[in-house]
């Protein structure tokens, strides 16, 4: 059987085609930049090798060997982030700053994934975590005005950037869309499984080895993200404290974190944390998720001491990453990722 094989992305029709979308891409980027050096912030660029790539789980990293002129072998990761160089700048100094970064995943690729794409990463030294969601809304207001676009839209759904933004914590997101009570199922800062697993039993597929942030993750893209970001932004804030990842416990209320995520069209786009600052709670923490790393993938990253030297003389902070492909997608009325990028990896076409 003959199977038809689509042109290069390289070819002048398919270029010319995506053309709009990367004019697009680069009077958004100007805009970003515009922005940010208004508000004071200071544009970085951090190392794309580093020693580890990141402790989270499920995010995985490619990975290299550089060789010194002694002959001696040093196994370095692509970052999935730049987070840990850009704390490591805020114990340096740095108030506010700024990095349009290229960041790598591997096991990641779709019509929302690349496994190389541009994270816009920033930081705001001894502000709450207030202030980076309003420069989130900000920017993403800002990429619309660039490009003129009323709404954004992605499968039928449509989202007003404009628009004052919804804000729900998890738990009313769970409770409004799932009928789940999350809350109840954290004791002590730790997800209990069993109470979660019974309330969502025949909702959706549980395996007996999934855990409490398995279960947690399979309600949160079945049930929730589809419904949010439907007709304006969504601001969905306080995660859960075992989905804390670098965020620090919210003081008042020892079961959730200060985390956000902002969604459009049912697309996450932004994810935030108010700074922990604890090296010991996030050696901690960093261990717990490769030990789990190590059980489900047979692998785990080092953790990179220098990174948590530097946290313990961090100031307060607050910082957001958000996904700027995406953004661009939206804001550029585009369909698929690999339309707003230069030169989409093969697979893309």
């Amino acid at each position: 059987m003959n199977v038809a094989k689509s042109s290069p992305w390289w070819t002048a029709d398919r270029h010319m085609d995506r053309r709009p979308f990367l004019r697009a891409r680069g009077d958004i980027t100007r805009a970003a930049r515009d922005w940010f050096a208004a508000e004071g912030f200071t544009e970085v660029e951090t190392g794309v090798l580093q020693v580890s790539p990141g402790n989270e789980t499920h995010l995985h990293a490619p990975a290299t060997e550089l060789i010194r002129p002694d002959g001696e072998r040093m196994r370095r990761y692509l970052r999935t982030s730049p987070e840990f160089a850009c704390k490591k700048l805020l114990a340096a100094g740095e108030d506010r700053i700024v990095e349009f970064a290229r960041v790598f995943r591997d096991r990641e690729r779709g019509p929302l994934h690349l496994p190389e794409f541009t994270m816009l990463e920033w930081y705001r030294a001894r502000e709450g975590y207030d202030a980076v969601i309003a420069d989130t809304v900000a920017i993403i207001a800002r990429a619309a005005e660039t490009t003129g676009i009323a709404a954004f839209t992605r499968r039928g759904v449509s989202a007003d950037p404009h628009a004052e933004p919804e804000r729900l914590t998890v738990a009313e997101a769970f409770a409004r869309f799932a009928g789940i009570d999350l809350l109840a199922t954290i004791i002590g800062g730790e997800g209990d499984r069993a109470r979660l697993a019974a309330q969502a039993a025949g909702r959706i597929r549980m395996a007996d080895d999934d855990t409490w942030s398995d279960i947690f993750s399979k309600i949160l893209v079945e049930y929730v993200e589809p419904q949010l970001g439907q007709g304006r932004l969504t601001i969905l804030d306080q995660y859960p404290a075992p989905e804390a990842a670098l965020a620090r416990v919210n003081p008042s209320d020892p079961r959730v974190a200060e985390r956000f995520e902002v969604y459009a069209c049912g697309v996450e786009l932004a994810n935030g944390f108010g700074e922990l600052i604890d090296a010991t709670e996030q050696r901690a923490r960093f261990t717990a998720a490769m030990d789990e790393k190590q059980r489900r993938y047979g692998e785990r990253y080092p953790v990179d001491e220098d990174f948590l030297a530097a946290m313990a003389q961090m100031p307060e902070a607050s910082g957001v990453a958000l996904g700027f492909d995406r953004l661009v997608m939206l804001a550029s009325g585009a369909t698929r990722i690999d339309q707003v990028v230069w030169t989409p990896p093969p697979e893309a076409v």
